[in-house]
This record gives C-alpha cells, sequence and structure tokens, in this order.
C-alpha cells in the first residue's frame, strides 16, 4: 500500500510539475512579445493583419508615390483679357496669380493671368485640369517638370463639373499619371496632392479623405471629395493621388474659411466624360427638368407617404420633358426602366449619363398610387456659376408685427403683394406668404430656411396669406414634423423644407 502511494504521489508530482513549467514558460513567451524586449529576426516578424485596405494603413510611404507621379504633374499658366475673380460663397474658385498685385495688371484691360495645375494622362501630351483654370483664357502655356514650356489647346470642357482637356502637340513619351477608382475611397483614407500653389512649383501635401459626395455648386451634379490635404490657389487642376500611386481626384475648390478644407472632383466623373471631350468638346446630358430630394423619415412622416425611399419631385420646370409628360411636384420616382432608384442622386446620375433624345421610362408613387410614364430627354442646359436672385438681395425683416401670431414656426410672414413680386421677379402665377424674418433659435433656421422666400404650402395645404399661414400653424402641436413647400428667389427654384413644430 505504502509503495503503492509512493508511485501515484511521484506521478502526480511529475505531471503538475510539467504543468507548471509549461504555464510559466507559456506565460514568460507572451510577456516578451507583448514588451517587445526580445531581438527578433526576419522569421519572427510579427503578422500585421491590415484587410483589403493595406495599401493604405499608416505604413505607406508617399514619397515612393511622389517619385513616380510627380513628374506627370504640370504647371498651367493661362492668360485673358480683363480681370476676374470667381467665388460662390464659402468656397472659392479663384485660380488668379497669387503675386498679382496693384501694379501686375488685372484692371481694365489689362491682361489676367492664372496660375493653375494639371496632370498628364497621355503620353502625347493631353492634360486634365479645372474649367475654372482655362475659361475663356486665350493663351495657355504649360511648364513640364523638365522645365520646358509649351503652348496649349483647349480640346474640351465642362463646367457643370469643372474638367477641362488640354493639349501640348508633337509630344511623345511624356510621363503619364495614372487613374485610379474614386467609387473605391472612403473616409480616413489616406491622399496626397501635388500642385503649384501660391505659385510654389511640384508642392506636396498630404491627409486624409474628409468626406465623399460634397455639394458646393450644383446640389443635382456635385459630388465632391473632401480632404484635409492642404490645397491652396494654384493647386487648381492638380491630382489628388491614393496610396497605390492613382490619381483619384482633380483639386478643385478651397473653403474661404479654413486652410485645411479642400475639394476635389471624383476622378470617375472625369473619366466618364473624356469621350465627350475628345470627340465633341463639350459634355451632352439627359434631362428631366425636374428639381429633387431624397426621401427621409421627417418628410414621409409629415407627408404620410406610401413608400421610403426614392427621388421626391419638388419642382418642375416649365416647357420640361418632364413637365410635358406630365410629373408633379409630390410625386415620388422609385424606378427607372424597372431598375430601382434608391435616392436623388442615383436617379440624376442615371438621366444625366443618358443621350439627350433618348427615352426613359419612369415608374412613381402619386398619392399612394404607381404609375409608369415614358419621359423624352432632352440636353441639360448650361449651369450658371454665381446665380443671384433678380433683386440681388432679401427684402428686409418686418420687425414692425414681430408678435406672438407672426412668429409661429419660427417664421415672421406678410401677405405677398404684386409690387414686392415683381422686384423679386416671382412666376406670374405664384400665391404664397413672404418670409421676412426666421428666428435663429428655431427649427425653422436649423432647417435653412431663409429670409426672402417664398411660402406656397404646408403639409400640402395652399397658404396664400397670412390668414392661412396662422390658422395651419396654429393647429400644429409641439413635436409635430411639417413640410414646408418654398419658393427661392435667388435659385429660381420651388424646395421642400422639413421642421419639428417646437414648444410655444
Amino acid at each position: 500500500m505504502s509503495k503503492r502511494f509512493t508511485i501515484v504521489t511521484l506521478a502526480l508530482t511529475a505531471i503538475v510539475s510539467f504543468l507548471v513549467g509549461a504555464i510559466v514558460a507559456g506565460g514568460t513567451n507572451k510577456s516578451t512579445i507583448t514588451a517587445g524586449t526580445a531581438p527578433r529576426t526576419p522569421s519572427m516578424r510579427p503578422v500585421v493583419h491590415t484587410g483589403a485596405a493595406s495599401p493604405t494603413s499608416a505604413l505607406v510611404n508617399f514619397a515612393d508615390v511622389v517619385e513616380r507621379i510627380n513628374p506627370a504633374v504640370v504647371n498651367i499658366d493661362a492668360t485673358a483679357r480683363g480681370s476676374e475673380t470667381r467665388r460662390r460663397g464659402r468656397i472659392r474658385i479663384d485660380p488668379s496669380d497669387p503675386f498679382d498685385g496693384p501694379d501686375g495688371g488685372g484692371r481694365g484691360e489689362a491682361p489676367r493671368r492664372g496660375a493653375g495645375s494639371g496632370f498628364i494622362i497621355d503620353a502625347d501630351g493631353s492634360i486634365l485640369t479645372n474649367n475654372h483654370v482655362i475659361d475663356r483664357a486665350e493663351r495657355i502655356t504649360v511648364k513640364l517638370s523638365d522645365g520646358r514650356t509649351l503652348r496649349a489647346r483647349v480640346i474640351g470642357a465642362d463646367p457643370d463639373t469643372d474638367i477641362a482637356l488640354i493639349k501640348v502637340d508633337g509630344q511623345t513619351r511624356l510621363p503619364v499619371a495614372p487613374l485610379g477608382d474614386s467609387g473605391t475611397l472612403r473616409m480616413g483614407e489616406w491622399v496626397c496632392a501635388i500642385g503649384n500653389p501660391l505659385g510654389y512649383e511640384h508642392s506636396v501635401t498630404v491627409g486624409v479623405i474628409s468626406f465623399l459626395g460634397r455639394k458646393l455648386f450644383d446640389e443635382s451634379l456635385d459630388n465632391y471629395i473632401q480632404t484635409d490635404a492642404a490645397i491652396n490657389f494654384g493647386n487648381s487642376g492638380g491630382p489628388l493621388i491614393n496610396a497605390r500611386g492613382e490619381v483619384v481626384g482633380i483639386n478643385a475648390a478651397i473653403s474661404s474659411r479654413a486652410s485645411n478644407i479642400g475639394f476635389a472632383v471624383p476622378i470617375n466623373g472625369a473619366a466618364a466624360v473624356l469621350p465627350q471631350l475628345r470627340a465633341r468638346g463639350r459634355v451632352s446630358r439627359g434631362y428631366i427638368g425636374v428639381a429633387l430630394r431624397d426621401v427621409d423619415a421627417d418628410l414621409e412622416r409629415s407627408l404620410k407617404l406610401t413608400v421610403g425611399h426614392g427621388a421626391l419631385v419638388q419642382d418642375v420646370t416649365a416647357g420640361s420633358p418632364g413637365d410635358r409628360a406630365g410629373l408633379r411636384a409630390y410625386d415620388i420616382i422609385v424606378a427607372l426602366d424597372d431598375e430601382a432608384i434608391a435616392n436623388d442622386d442615383g436617379l440624376i446620375r442615371e438621366i444625366s449619363a443618358r443621350t439627350p433624345g433618348s427615352a426613359a421610362r419612369l415608374r412613381f408613387v402619386r398619392d399612394g398610387h404607381e404609375q409608369t410614364m415614358t419621359v423624352k430627354l432632352a440636353e441639360r442646359p448650361a449651369r450658371e456659376v454665381d446665380k443671384t436672385g433678380a433683386s440681388g438681395e432679401a427684402p428686409p425683416a418686418d420687425r414692425s408685427r414681430a408678435d406672438a401670431d407672426n412668429v409661429l414656426l419660427g417664421l415672421n410672414v406678410r401677405d405677398l403683394d404684386r409690387q414686392t413680386a415683381d422686384k423679386l421677379d416671382l412666376p406670374r402665377e405664384t400665391r404664397g406668404v413672404l418670409i421676412t424674418r426666421v428666428e435663429p433659435m428655431s427649427s425653422s433656421f436649423d432647417s435653412g430656411i431663409d429670409r426672402g422666400a417664398v411660402l406656397l404650402e404646408i403639409n400640402r395645404q395652399r397658404v396664400q396669406s397670412v390668414a392661412d399661414y396662422r390658422r395651419i400653424a396654429r393647429a400644429a402641436h409641439p413635436g409635430d414634423i411639417l413640410t414646408l413647400y418654398l419658393y427661392s428667389p435667388d435659385l429660381e427654384q420651388r424646395q421642400l423644407k422639413t421642421i419639428r413644430v417646437d414648444e410655444r
């Protein structure tokens, strides 16, 4: 018995000792790897899991990227008669020479010099840049990375997307910047910009993608890439490059309020119109003639819509294909040629890609009932870059009647008389009340409703007088969602805005 007990004890002791040794050894090894104190050989290098986005990880060396792409970046100098500075809101697209001072021209008929950037996309000298860099230029010169300065000519331009194709003739085997796929970009992805900001040639800046699909000038076509890579005057037309060394955007604009907010045209948009620019010198796009907006939860709730997706018609241009086909405000387009439409951007993109004169079959919902119509597309009219209202300013705020009734929904309104309608150049059939003031601490202000707009309807109820407005507004309860149908004289367009009724 004693002998058997001794053997069992020794066996258990051995097993316990083995297990303890294994645990201690494992713990020591783990501690050493975590602390990183043990010397490593190449075979011991830890695996770094970067997933599909490994090229854009923090290990990217943009020095290699710049070394490959920089030779394809060019400096563009455009000269025209007169002087012009283009600016809209808080976004600047001014390509003027930063050294153009009081003695450097810019007055009367003195030449205006615009400095920008571009990049070579074909070895024979085709160059992509911004339209605003070469717009109305009578003389364009391009300075290559090897120091040569050559005359260039415009092949084609598209003001709607701010893209231009120019060319230097008689060249072969020029360095080319490869084009990437801007559709695969993600917010937070590393990018770099190369250009000639403020006259400093071939400057490189690095940042990340801050936002995708930013709207700046045109709510329908705009799809800008926002980046915090430093972009300044002179960067316009230069490439925005991903970590694989591919051009994913054309730098186009900067914010006037911050130095680290820049915008680029997605390269996919430029690639899509290149064939037309080469063949015709301009771009033709399909056009229905309707102003659209997304269907969101607030709109769906306030209007009691039966669908929660699609493109809702806000306005129909008189005489347009949509008008002739019978589209109306509040119609919700849910499919194009039996392909579902998720939002207004999707519909605009599909229609714009079609040839004017072609037919499009639309499926839409009107008053809860689904219908179908066929629309023959027209050619999209050119965009006006700096559009302002006929009066140039909103009417003065009417503070003499700022009583409790008049600030319902956070708005001061007054009846629309013929004199005011003529001053604002309103369509003759316009019936509504004029918004003379928007309370700063109201949901109307938060929704972007502007003083000077004309209120036409509230939740599809017509507002033709101040009495109508007060009756409808008083019937609303705190927390209700209301849809306001407005006409903006500045945009010459009707719009739908939703607000949440505040506590009185």
